[in-house]
């Protein structure tokens, strides 16, 4: 069966702002949520949609992504546009947008009150883990092209002697006395409405719902310890200097069974040793002697193809400050369609060192009247011809 468009499942327009992504999915969360459809699997395949939906399209590079590639795009897991339903769990759904239902507490408890529907038999994840952040350095080629980069991230890892549970062994954990398992308590906290009731995570077992009796020898209770990890990082064309891409799961391992948390990737351009970029134009400087411009010439420029040049004429008469274009030479958009193009500026080079020969053969023009400058209503400035270029 074909997969539905994103924006008709959440029933969202493609200009619609986060704030109306989001309460568009918890609209169809509430509706479908599994503890209002106990058993009901249309109910929850319907949950599990809106859920994927919302991850990309309240992710402002996956969105980016699939508004350029649709489905196409997004890949089969997490991080550049994943999160397809056949690699996503109610449990990745609640640990990943549990805060949509509201703020503190479980994301079954805290939407529902604590009142029934099974919410509060749930145990909680553990602790998330932290962000990690790194830069990635392209070359022009690499952005114009895309790339995928093997990087190793120095990370904590989960701990491989008790497979981050923290505990020495399996007799070493015991249920948690203070909230009896549910990885979660009750709290009752004044305000102006009177007295609400709340859940939040256990403070003795920060949510596990288990308690050890003897820590882990290696990573001393903790559940995860120091490593690295050899990640690969898809990047599309198109991106720029600054920009940030999320790989979720991809940060430092969580505390006795919480979820991973992201690798946030910050793009770092490496400057073309010959080429400028502008948007998604590219920019040369072509620097031209006085007889090449006067008579003509053809010319070999560089452009971002690896080991290509692209071939110009020159015409005869060419002016300092006149500017070429090579079409579709430029770089993609990552958020629009379209290739950008190649811009050539001509610049007419003045010798500094002359010899003799070469200053009476420069006396001899300067007596020409050919070489007096005479510009024209045809010779047009600068701005006048950028002005043609972008109409």
């Amino acid at each position: 069966m074909a997969k539905r468009d994103y924006y008709e499942v959440l029933g969202v327009s493609k200009s619609a702002d986060e704030t109306t992504i989001k309460k568009a999915y918890r609209k169809i969360a509430m509706k479908y949520h599994p503890d209002r459809n106990p058993d009901n699997k249309e109910a929850e395949d319907k949950f599990k949609e809106a859920a994927e939906a919302y991850e990309v399209l309240s992710d402002g590079d996956k969105k980016a992504r699939y508004d350029r590639f649709g489905h196409a795009g997004m890949g089969q897991q997490g991080g550049f546009g994943g999160g397809g339903r056949g690699g996503m769990t109610m449990e990745d759904i609640f640990s990943q947008f549990g805060d949509i239902f509201g703020d503190g507490g479980s994301p079954f408890e805290s939407f529902f009150g604590g009142a029934g529907g099974g919410g509060g038999s749930r145990r909680a994840q553990g602790q998330r883990g932290s962000n990690l952040r790194i830069k990635v350095k392209l070359t022009l080629e690499d952005i114009a092209n895309g790339v995928t980069k093997k990087i190793k991230v120095k990370k904590q890892i989960t701990c491989k002697t008790c497979s981050g549970s923290g505990a020495k062994d399996a007799r070493s954990v015991t249920t948690c006395g203070t909230c009896r398992g549910s990885g979660y308590v009750r709290q009752v906290k004044s305000t102006f409405l009177g007295q609400m009731q709340t859940t939040v995570a256990c403070p003795t077992c920060a949510g596990s719902g288990q308690q050890i009796t003897a820590k882990c020898g290696t990573c001393n209770g903790a559940g995860k310890s120091n490593g690295e990890e050899t990640i690969e990082i898809e990047i599309p064309a198109g991106v720029g200097e600054g920009m940030q891409l999320s790989m979720r799961g991809k940060g430092n391992a969580g505390a006795k069974g919480g979820a991973n948390g992201d690798l946030l990737v910050s793009i770092e351009e490496i400057p073309h040793e010959s080429l400028q970029r502008d948007g998604q134009n590219v920019i040369y400087e072509l620097y031209l002697n006085f007889a090449d411009a006067a008579l003509g010439t053809s010319i070999e420029v560089p452009t971002i193809e690896t080991g290509k040049n692209a071939k110009i004429k020159i015409p005869a008469g060419t002016q300092a400050g006149k500017m070429f274009r090579l079409r579709g030479k430029g770089l993609p958009g990552v958020q629009t369609y379209g290739v950008g193009d190649q811009l050539i500026h001509v610049n007419i080079w003045t010798p500094k060192i002359l010899s003799d020969d070469d200053k009476q053969l420069l006396e001899k023009m300067r007596e020409s009247k050919n070489f007096d400058p005479l510009p024209g209503k045809s010779e047009k400035g600068f701005f006048d011809r950028m002005k043609d270029y972008f109409n």
